[in-house]
């Protein structure tokens, strides 16, 4: 069975991989890997929603051994409500994250004050996962791409529109865990502003003839080391931009 076969059969239920499964020599063959996981879901009515963006900060490039953000494909299952159920996942982590929802086709020449006029805003949360075992924090840079860079669910607050970049700088966010207090984080971590990191995304995603279209969610990296999920009910708390909840059960 081929890695593609074995990564789908995996989203679906199957057994977790090993991670001596590697798949792909490089990472340019890691996303060519990915996009054919996201073309089999396509064909059975589960599209491309948008895209995650994993290893943003210095710890986690750290952890990973990394020197650069990695990129993964939202599908349209990765959308989730407010409720979710723990034991629909393999090994999930929980973070907080910026979510940019695009309005209108974003093109690679685009500078970050015509971005944000075609995106809103929004907190989020995410919770990502893996189809391999044993996986946080021991994949290895290629094994996360394959696995849309860990993607699982996200769950997205109310958006905003009309925010600058400035008013993303230095944003502190508290997240809570039934009410208490889990853990705190800004958005200088996403480096040093989440703008940079859409930015960095739209570059990636055109050096692989892809862009950011109309409809599509963008998770734009974490402002926390993120935490193995529990149940309960999350919530974070984002300075200037809102509050996003998510019950785990």
């Amino acid at each position: 069975m081929s890695i593609v076969d074995q990564l789908y059969a995996a989203y679906h239920g199957g057994p977790a991989l090993s991670r001596v499964e590697v798949g792909a020599g490089s990472l340019e063959q890691a996303y060519q890997l990915q996009r054919q996981v996201v073309e089999e879901e396509d064909k059975l009515g589960n599209p491309l929603a948008g895209y995650k963006i994993s290893l943003t900060s210095g710890e986690t490039q750290d952890l990973f051994g990394a020197n650069e953000p990695l990129y993964g494909a939202l599908l349209q299952d990765s959308i989730a409500n407010n409720v979710v159920e723990i034991n629909a996942f393999n090994e999930p982590l929980i973070e907080v994250e910026l979510m940019f929802l695009i309005d209108r086709q974003i093109d690679p020449d685009d500078d970050e004050t015509t971005i944000l006029e075609k995106t809103r805003i929004a907190p989020g949360i995410e919770i990502p996962d893996s189809r391999y075992e044993d996986w946080f924090p021991k994949l290895a840079l290629n094994q996360i791409v394959m696995d849309r860079a860990v993607a699982g669910k996200v769950v997205v607050g109310e958006a905003q529109e009309g925010l600058t970049k400035a008013e993303l700088n230095d944003l502190t966010v508290h997240v809570s865990l039934d009410q208490q207090l889990l853990v705190t984080g800004n958005s200088n971590d996403v480096m040093g502003n989440p703008l940079n990191a859409v930015k960095w995304l739209i570059d990636a995603l055109a050096r692989n003839n892809q862009r950011l279209e109309a409809g599509m969610v963008v998770s734009s990296g974490t402002f926390m080391l993120p935490k193995p999920l529990e149940k309960g009910l999350y919530q974070a708390d984002f300075e200037r931009i809102g509050q996003v909840q998510v019950e785990v059960v």
